[in-house]
């Protein structure tokens, strides 16, 4: 079995078990799933705490494109839902036939041209209602994209900070990334999902960028804090001198309100979800590639 196939059973399993029935509601969906990242695998992980199994299928097969700046993937005909999902690089999209459930922040609102009210929000901001904050067992935790698990400065400023500091790899999957993240008094990162679980559990956070620059530059930190923290960024530097010290005066959390309302109204969609409750393995035998 293929490590995709196996983390696809995986997710029938976990989805089923949490509805408490053989037959839990099925809805192929698209993220990212490229490689080993818990960000783009919060998809599943999310929708299986409400009983949902996302079965991952192509863009043109899919009746939901998730979490992720995934929609300059999915094709101009897509008529599934959009829910939550964000632009890479923010320009002028066009997805006309795909009913908007949510989006990621107002900038891809905007690129997209929507005009209605719909709610804005990643759906990793949902983690907060299944997974508490835990006892601080580090002041700081260091989420390192992908791309910059080996960057020197990041490398440099985690040996000089010693135990204080724990680096949390983003390719493990979403439970124990997450039992991570809740584990630590504040959060600096380079992937935007590490910011959104902290967002999700309260924990105070800040980004940084690093070398190289990823795909899309800050777009997507920028649509996402116009939700949580709008009219300000909690973007940071990290200079060869920067203290620990530093960096935590730098962390803020996402404002309350503004996240209890991403949360409520991302969780008012669910059942508009266009779920089906076909036999999982059917589903999963099935799915689009």
């Amino acid at each position: 079995m293929s490590r995709r196939r196996g983390r696809s059973v995986g997710r029938v399993v976990d989805a089923a078990v949490r509805a408490r029935t053989s037959h839990p509601a099925v809805l192929p969906a698209y993220w990212w799933d490229g490689h080993p990242n818990f960000g783009d695998a919060l998809t599943p992980w999310v929708l299986a705490r409400y009983g949902i199994i996302a079965v991952h299928t192509s863009p043109a097969a899919a009746r939901l494109a998730g979490v992720g700046s995934i929609l300059e993937q999915v094709p101009e005909e897509f008529d599934g839902v959009i829910w939550g999902s964000g632009l890479l690089h923010g320009e002028t999209t066009r997805i006309p036939r795909a009913p908007v459930l949510a989006l990621r922040g107002p900038l891809t609102r905007d690129a997209l041209g929507v005009t209605e009210d719909v709610p804005l929000g990643d759906p990793g901001i949902l983690v907060g209602r299944h997974v508490p904050r835990l006892r601080a067992r580090w002041r700081l935790g260091l989420v390192p994209h992908g791309f910059h698990r080996q960057e020197p400065g990041l490398q440099e400023f985690s040996a000089r900070t010693g135990q204080d500091v724990t680096v949390i790899d983003v390719r493990a999957r979403p439970g124990p990334v997450i039992r991570h993240i809740a584990s630590c008094s504040a959060i600096v990162t380079t992937s935007l999902h590490g910011l959104i679980v902290a967002d999700a559990l309260g924990i105070p956070a800040a980004w940084t960028r690093r070398q190289p620059d990823l795909w899309g530059g800050d777009f997507k930190f920028r649509d996402y804090e116009a939700v949580m923290t709008p009219g300000r960024s909690r973007e940071i530097v990290v200079a060869p001198d920067t203290t620990l010290a530093d960096v935590l005066a730098g962390t803020d959390q996402a404002e309350d309100d503004a996240r209890a309302e991403s949360v409520l109204r991302l969780e008012s969609t669910i059942p508009r979800l266009p779920v089906s409750r076909d036999r999982p393995w059917r589903a999963f035998a099935h799915k689009g590639r």
